[in-house]
């Protein structure tokens, strides 16, 4: 029984998918590959999305832009907003885009995520890819924390200073501000 249990299942993970007039035989199934396959096709349903995780976090960043743009243009999932803010603001697909970034985080905090309410509220306190408002960044960021948010309500703790919730090495990325 063990063998035979092997066997089959060393056959149905080997065997490539195969496509004819009638379709693909055997396509991927919980793959990037199947994923990007299926979105090609318009065969693809929310639960899929999570999957874009898995290609951002692996360094696949074009194959993941795609994802969250399919999961914001069928869904307008908040999550795959921020991961394209994430994705903007890191130049994970193209040069650094901090206006861009700042703009899914306004999105997606519009839309009520508590993720984006903090990210959004920090751009607003730095001036990061919009004009600097510490007024706004601070009801942003006190939005955040009612919420839920906890590194909402850390920054809250520490006076609302910015250097509180991230790390020494990116304060480079902060110095310059085009607005």
């Amino acid at each position: 029984m063990r063998k035979s249990l092997f066997l089959l299942l060393t056959i149905c993970l080997t065997t490539p998918a195969v496509a004819d007039e009638f379709g693909v035989k055997n396509p991927e199934e919980l793959s990037l590959e199947g994923m990007m396959d299926r979105l090609r096709y318009g065969e693809i349903d929310p639960m899929n999305y999570a999957i874009g995780y898995g290609a951002a976090k692996s360094g696949r960043h074009e194959e993941a832009r795609q994802i969250f743009q399919e999961a914001i243009d069928r869904t307008g999932s908040v999550q795959a907003m921020t991961w394209m803010s994430w994705i903007e603001d890191n130049g994970l697909s193209g040069p650094e885009n901090p206006a861009a970034a700042a703009e899914w985080d306004r999105r997606a905090a519009e839309l009520g995520s508590e993720v984006a309410a903090f990210n959004y509220g920090l751009d607003l306190l730095r001036g990061r890819g919009v004009r600097k408002d510490e007024v706004e960044g601070r009801k942003m960021i006190d939005r955040a924390a009612a919420m839920g948010d906890t590194s909402a309500q850390h920054l809250i703790d520490n006076d609302y200073d910015v250097k509180s919730v991230t790390p020494d090495a990116d304060e480079w990325r902060y110095e310059l501000n085009l607005f």
